[in-house]
């Protein structure tokens, strides 16, 4: 690399058409493809997790919840669904905060989302493990060897390559749907919300209790609980927004990614409100079954739950490894996202160069997937050691899934900035498509996700995970000041943003062309 030059207090240097040749990718993805990495990569939330939030909030505050994070959601994707094909970037959230905020704030945006893309794998894998410990009846000290398990097969296969990486997702995001509808359609003739949906009340230190015969308040812990319950609500819609990562991989990211981002959503929506509603509406007065919303808010494997609810033996545990199907679909997109995000940010010199060199004939960042995947592993075997399986799978699921809503509220309030900064400052860029919510939508985002933050930090129970999360931000930050920012590389997001939009287009020029001392 040569002709160093510091502009705005970070350093570029021009990379040779051999930097861009060791990083290209390969475009394949169409409509539906995008839909399913979409789709697939939030509907784990819809098999484990969400169901925490009924322990913060009871039934009623979680629904609350969720009509409050999906308005958030709804913000940010048609934000998204205008910014992703005016900046079409593998870069996504990192992309839009740099041609908007300068290279903090791309950094920032950036870092954020890399903590919440490596960190919810671990969620993901954490759950799996603990269905595959019920359905196989192995050992709860055995549950680490599922995790590695997962992540070596799950790394290797998005490894093979960009096909076989979308056809999986399209195959077992489908199957993943059809699963959660045969649970709701076997679930209705059992349901009895009164009696099981709302059998949780606020016991005398605030603390849920349960009421034998259902019946309870709507809203147990008052609108105190529905706030309390926002981060979990998070987890019905989490990591849609990963979609802008495949922009360089997908065939037409102009017409195609508004269209998966908006159609995905709404599979969202009506896949959310029907497993709220049905998980937490059935129950059994047997002893080890489902006890309703009460059991639920505690339970690591709530569909599972269910199922034992409805079926007997053998058949329920038939259904539960169907259902961790779900799980796999979420696992395998996001490995796909950290992947494109670490390499994004590498390959623009954020991260250290290396980790977005891709494989020769497979053209898939091996080194960025390689690396996210040893982050999110060392900590979730650090957590469960440190915690222990006697501390109990909600503390340590929990506990994780809040180190990654840390990182996507801190990048979903800078995406949602950066649209407003975007609208003002470069109208003139081409935008094939027009949010409809404008930029109230994206500063409803900006506001909820701060509130969510706020909330995250007032349970104590889980604000260890929130803490490893900052000083996790923190030493990034700090690597990224004194070591990052004097090794950046013009790639397609950084000439975008330099250049005002007139370069950096990555699916109709080459990279590197733009000379440094253009002005920022």
């Amino acid at each position: 690399m040569t002709d160093k030059k510091t502009v705005g207090g970070v350093t570029y240097q021009n990379a040779g058409k051999d930097y861009f040749e060791k990083r290209g990718l390969k475009r394949h993805a169409r409509v539906w493809s995008l839909w399913a990495l979409g789709v697939g990569a939030v509907i784990s939330g819809h098999f484990s997790g969400w169901n925490f939030g009924i322990g913060a909030g009871g039934w009623g505050g979680l629904f609350i919840a969720a009509i409050i994070i999906a308005i958030m959601y709804l913000g940010l994707i048609f934000s998204l669904a205008e910014m992703s094909p005016a900046l079409p970037h593998t870069g996504g959230a990192y992309s839009f905060a740099r041609s908007a905020m300068g290279p903090w704030g791309g950094f920032i945006t950036g870092l954020a989302e890399s903590i919440e893309y490596i960190m919810t794998p671990a969620v993901i894998v954490f759950f799996i493990g603990s269905y595959l410990t019920g359905i196989f009846e192995t050992p709860a000290a055995y549950q680490p060897l599922w995790w590695i398990g997962c992540y070596l097969l799950f790394v290797l296969l998005n490894y093979a390559g960009v096909e076989l990486s979308f056809k999986i997702s399209v195959v077992v995001t489908v199957m993943a749907l059809a699963v959660l509808v045969v649970f709701w359609v076997s679930a209705i003739p059992h349901a009895d919300f009164s009696r099981w949906a709302l059998n949780i009340a606020a016991g005398p230190d605030g603390k849920p209790i349960e009421l034998a015969q259902g019946g309870g308040s709507f809203l147990p812990f008052g609108w105190h609980g529905v706030l309390a319950a926002l981060p979990f609500a998070v987890w019905l819609f989490l990591a849609i927004e990963e979609l802008p990562l495949a922009a360089e991989e997908s065939v037409d990211p102009k017409r195609d990614m508004p269209k998966g981002l908006i159609f995905g959503m709404f599979t969202l929506i009506v896949s959310a409100l029907m497993i709220m509603l049905l998980n937490a509406s059935i129950g059994s007065a047997d002893e080890g079954k489902l006890h309703g919303s009460y059991s639920l808010a505690t339970s690591a494997e709530p569909l599972l739950d269910g199922f034992r609810v409805i079926f007997a033996g053998d058949i329920a545990k038939l259904l539960a490894l169907l259902a961790v199907i779900g799980l796999i679909a979420s696992f395998h997109t996001i490995i796909f996202a950290f992947g494109r995000q670490i390499y994004s940010l590498s390959r623009a010199g954020y991260y250290p160069a290396a980790m977005s060199l891709t494989h020769g004939s497979r053209k898939t960042p091996h080194i960025a997937l390689f690396t996210g995947a040893s982050i999110g592993l060392a900590v979730i075997l650090a957590v469960w050691f440190s915690r222990g399986a006697e501390k109990g799978g909600a503390i340590i699921g929990a506990t994780l899934l809040n180190m990654a809503v840390f990182g996507a509220m801190i990048s979903y309030a800078f995406q949602g900035i950066s649209f407003i900064l975007l609208r003002k400052n470069m109208p003139n860029i081409e935008r094939p498509y027009r949010s409809p919510l404008g930029i109230p939508g994206a500063a409803a985002t900006v506001a909820i996700a701060i509130v969510t933050l706020y909330y995250q930090l007032q349970d104590p129970v889980y604000r260890a995970g929130v803490y490893s999360a900052l000083a996790w931000y923190v030493a990034g930050v700090l690597y990224f000041a004194l070591v990052g920012r004097h090794k950046l590389v013009l790639s397609p997001e950084e000439e975008f943003a330099l250049t005002g939009g007139q370069h950096g287009h990555p699916e109709r020029e080459g990279y590197g062309t733009t000379k440094v001392d253009t002005a920022s």
